[in-house]
């Protein structure tokens, strides 16, 4: 690859404490300069004019369902990457409900085999915490983290035995690999469909109950307190969840937390107004939790936000409410709505790209390299994007198989307009030049 200059972007590295304007070369797949005010290595060099653009880190995905083995009607390693690329992504994580489920070492190369082969940024596999994710018999865990992969999981479904999570959260403390726990009480969530409370009651749909959720986070905390385990809590939902972290980190359990865009913009209203494309778990609650998940990401008690992509066949979610499967198409569309949160001034533009990139790589480890930054000799992951250009989401134009998604037809402000994964581009909107130049100054 030859060498690509990103002229004059306004640099945004949270891990770095870097916030201004400058440049970036990368060569040989590597951040090899970052300056301002002064020229670049004198050597022959591509450039992406950056002028009034955001250059971040590449994003990090900590959640995502790609579907492959078992379910490629839905999604693959191919085109889940390619969405996750349009989105801004380099890394993604993704989840082991698959047919046959990550549960051995064998398809936990066979995903790496695949995304070495189809994959445009870097894909890591999620073993599962049990055998089949029957929840009864625990995972060869040590033959998972041999395999490659960078935590465990049975998301989909929760793990209702404790002490199977406590004997996964006891190797935790070992590897140094997260337990991520999919928290819901199934004998409180049986049937439900979308959040309890007002909004059920007027559709007649059974509800989830917040506490469905809220009692197995604190059970899980529990058993990390008692474990000395690594715990990561996905897709916190509800104010009492935040609360029950926010205690748990103050007592020094080591736990780490996500939540989704879907959840920080989103309320139970939007299953009224759309469906089927809002139903997701754990359901849309209300705006009070939406409060208290704003402010536990600014208190970091809510340490990454992560998609939770989880793409359906069009067929699949046009059906009656009660058969439809629980999910939303989330790659594509992350920036943008994610953005109101800071344009509304309720995050800041680094608070919210720290959570998108830094933080979360400080979850995954060093093992792939200094992921989430800009600094030299890093990976060249890096996320060029437009934080005031208005888009309407026009799920044609998805490069994922899933269109599921409640924003159909909605307009969003900021967008991506380049991804570049270890120096390649990846992603480029149409708008965007790359100009062929020689030993010219930034």
């Amino acid at each position: 690859m030859k060498p690509l200059l990103i002229r004059s972007g306004h640099i945004i590295d949270p891990g770095q404490k870097i916030d201004e304007v400058g440049s970036l070369l990368i060569t040989e797949g590597k951040i090899a300069w970052l300056g301002k005010g002064k020229e670049a290595p004198s050597i022959d060099y591509d450039i992406l004019n950056a002028e009034g653009l955001v250059v971040s880190p590449g994003f990090i995905d900590l959640h995502c369902h790609l579907r492959q083995p078992g379910f490629e009607g839905k999604e693959t390693i191919a085109t889940g990457s390619r969405a996750a690329a349009k989105g801004g992504f380099t890394t993604i994580c993704c989840m082991p409900n698959t047919n046959p489920p990550l549960d051995t070492g064998d398809t936990i190369e066979y995903v790496k085999r695949e995304a070495a082969k189809d994959a445009v940024i870097r894909v890591l596999p999620v073993g599962c915490i049990s055998k089949g994710r029957k929840g009864q018999e625990l995972a060869p865990l040590s033959e998972l983290a041999l395999a490659g992969a960078v935590g465990f999981s049975d998301d989909g479904d929760p793990v209702m035995d404790s002490e199977l999570v406590r004997r996964a959260l006891e190797y935790s403390r070992s590897s140094g690999l997260p337990v991520i726990d999919h928290c819901e009480d199934t004998t409180l969530a049986d049937g439900g469909l979308m959040n309890e409370g007002r909004v059920s009651a007027q559709l007649g749909l059974r509800g989830i109950p917040a506490a469905a959720e809220e009692n197995m986070v604190a059970r899980h905390l529990a058993l990390a307190r008692s474990t000395g385990g690594r715990l990561h809590i996905a897709h916190v939902s509800t104010e009492g969840s935040v609360n029950l972290i926010r205690q748990a980190k103050a007592e020094g359990i080591r736990v780490t937390a996500e939540v989704t865009p879907h959840h920080l913009t989103l309320t139970e209203e939007k299953v009224a107004q759309c469906g089927t494309s809002a139903k997701v778990n754990p359901p849309l609650r209300t705006e009070k939790d939406i409060r208290s998940l704003i402010k536990g990401l600014k208190d970091n008690v809510i340490d990454v936000i992560a998609t939770d992509h989880a793409p359906h066949t069009e067929a699949e979610k046009q059906t009656e409410f009660a058969l439809a499967p629980f999910g939303i198409s989330g790659f594509e569309t992350a920036l943008g709505s994610l953005m109101a949160l800071v344009h509304n001034g309720e995050l800041t533009l680094i608070t919210l790209i720290s959570k998108l990139t830094c933080q979360p790589a400080g979850i995954i480890g060093d093992k792939y390299g200094r992921l989430g930054t800009l600094a030299v000799g890093a990976p060249a992951d890096v996320t060029i994007f437009d934080p005031d250009k208005d888009w309407l989401v026009d799920t044609a134009t998805f490069l994922s198989k899933g269109k599921n998604t409640p924003l159909a037809g909605s307009t969003l402000k900021g967008r991506v307009m380049a991804t570049i994964s270890r120096g390649k581009p990846v992603y480029k909107d149409d708008s965007i030049k790359i100009e062929t130049k020689q030993k010219i100054n930034v």
